[in-house]
């Protein structure tokens, strides 16, 4: 490997078998691991067998840190940045780190890997050769600016959400886009209990009115 690199390194979002050989090699020889929750990839790491130092790197401290990491890859030394799940950056921190480490001539190695809209796009039915990738939506300031703006959109829409807010999704959704629009609503990916119902809004709704509500969700919505 090269020397002061940062690698953005993809994480199974459910079967762990879904990691890459590559993915595994580099975690296994950096020289430190830069992770969301240290918890949650000690995890992981225990399961490949890496022992590695890691380091919290999340949304609420990635200014704090930001400098000390990069600092210690000037030295030369080597990273993996990971998130709890998925490809880091996509409605996960990376950007800064990113942005800075480009900045400092430090260079940027982003592997292949899961994320959690892909398959739930092309499993959907709705076209996907042109998309428009929202991931959340703001939770209260800007959210209706946000979705009026959508209204016209043409291509296939992709948001994320979490189970205690998609009812309210949805139903907002049937009063911007019409309860007929198509869509369709993955939940636990890969993993045991992975699901996914089709249809129109109001049959979606309806679906999960009288089903339980659990996991992680991702809402894919056709275009106007």
């Amino acid at each position: 490997m090269a020397d002061a690199m940062l690698y953005i390194v993809p994480t199974p979002i459910g079967n762990l078998a879904d990691i890459t050989r590559r993915a595994i090699e580099i975690l296994s020889e950096v020289d430190f691991i830069l992770a969301e929750d240290t918890r949650t990839s000690g995890i992981l790491l225990k399961h490949l067998d890496i022992s590695k130092p890691m380091m919290s790197y999340h949304l609420h401290n990635e200014h704090k840190v930001l400098q000390r990491v990069v600092d210690r890859l000037k030295t030369g030394e080597k990273a993996a940045l990971v998130s709890d799940a998925g490809t880091p950056g996509i409605s996960d921190p990376a950007f800064l780190i990113i942005r800075e480490c480009l900045k400092e001539n430090i260079e940027v190695s982003c592997l292949p890997g899961p994320t959690a809209f892909v398959p739930a796009l092309v499993g959907s039915g709705l076209p996907c050769d042109r998309f428009v990738f929202e991931g959340f939506l703001p939770h209260k300031k800007g959210r209706q600016t946000r979705l009026s703006h959508l209204a016209e959109e043409s291509r296939t829409m992709v948001f994320y959400e979490s189970p205690h807010r998609l009812l309210k999704t949805l139903g907002q959704f049937s009063e911007v886009f019409g309860e007929e629009r198509q869509a369709s609503v993955s939940r636990e990916i890969s993993k045991v209990y992975e699901e996914t119902i089709r249809g129109s809004l109001k049959e979606i709704m309806a679906h999960f009115e009288s089903h339980p509500i659990k996991g992680e969700f991702v809402i894919v919505l056709a275009g106007n």
